[in-house]
């Protein structure tokens, strides 16, 4: 028998493979605050500003929110943002008066 890596599960990653896929994360809430709306307006733009053959504009707002949705999805980032705000106000607690 072979050891196995003892890890927490973490929440199963969504299927983001398409639009429609980015879409429904968004409607069930995964993402941050906004980004549903911001998500079709950015689309939107891409399109109007992408030609028949370049549609890298496309390309990127999709690879955007897709990161922002695994992102917000990680358990780990609300541990990361916690620890830069009590950086910032250790520092700023320790920061000479001016």
């Amino acid at each position: 028998m072979s050891a196995q890596h003892a890890e927490t599960p973490g929440p199963a990653a969504l299927p983001l493979k398409t639009i429609g896929d980015i879409r429904a994360a968004l409607r069930a809430g995964h993402g941050f605050p906004g980004d549903r709306e911001f998500f079709e307006a950015d689309l939107q733009r891409a399109l109007e500003a992408s030609s028949e053959i370049d549609l890298n504009a496309v390309a990127a707002v999709i690879v955007d929110y897709r990161g922002r949705i695994r992102l917000y999805q990680d358990p780990e980032f609300d541990i990361a943002v916690q620890k830069g705000i009590d950086l910032a106000a250790r520092l700023k607690a320790e920061a000479p008066d001016r």
